[in-house]
């Protein structure tokens, strides 16, 4: 029988608001306004590959604190182009700040996600635990139409923390004034928001949409959104 939760924490980037097709359509704005191909680059869908290759690498070294949010933002942009033999520093700047304009006013959920939004207002309190920056997230929400669904918005800025770490778990039950037992995380990143909620005692959806196999133990574990009205 499935528990009676009250309150339904979600992670946003991948989970709701599907970050690879924004980021994607952002960055394809910004190859062709600053005409990466006459530098060079002819293939788009490379440059993206190496994109996520180099953002997926930083965010890891800013999460264990070895950079700092600026480093982060620009240097993606660097690294990116240093793969394709362009090493222009204000370029990397340049591409950063129109990218962080571009990103958030982008539209693109996850599947199914307004639905099941929708199935569960009123219902429940939902809220969002996210590691990106409170200013870019909020405008994710309010471009993509599903702030009104939240009460609270958890970002690591304001919790002077980041999943995993417990730090941001507790934060989010104080500010929500919520209880553990009541309390559920939705997910798609198995070793931070997962295994994050897990450590500080909470239940767990893990969305895991490409089936990848692991080790840990969530509570519940869907492949579709939608499956989510099978459990709320």
């Amino acid at each position: 029988m499935p528990k009676s939760y009250k309150h339904l924490f979600f992670d946003l980037d991948h989970t709701l608001w599907d970050f690879d097709k924004n980021s994607e359509t952002a960055l394809r704005k910004l190859y062709h306004e600053f005409d990466l191909k006459s530098r060079g680059i002819d293939d788009f869908d490379a440059l993206f590959r190496v994109y996520n290759i180099h953002n997926d690498k930083l965010w890891d070294r800013y999460r264990n604190g070895f950079i700092k949010r600026e480093e982060l933002r620009w240097k993606r942009m660097w690294h990116m182009l240093l793969d394709f033999k362009v090493a222009d520093t204000s370029l990397s700047h340049e591409l950063s700040t129109a990218y962080l304009e571009i990103l958030p006013t982008q539209t693109i959920l996850v599947p199914h996600a307004k639905e099941v939004l929708d199935h569960c207002k009123g219902r429940y309190e939902m809220h969002l635990i996210t590691n990106g920056f409170e200013t870019t997230q909020r405008l994710k929400l309010q471009y993509s139409g599903i702030s009104r669904y939240f009460t609270h918005l958890i970002t690591s800025e304001k919790s002077n923390s980041m999943k995993p770490h417990g730090e941001i778990f507790e934060f989010a039950l104080r500010v929500a004034n919520a209880k553990t037992e009541e309390s559920i995380m939705i997910g798609d990143a198995i070793d931070i928001d997962i295994l994050g909620a897990i450590n500080a005692g909470w239940d767990t959806v893990y969305y895991n949409p490409h089936k990848i196999p692991h080790t840990r133990k969530p509570t519940y574990e869907i492949t579709h959104l939608e499956e989510l009205m099978r459990i709320f």
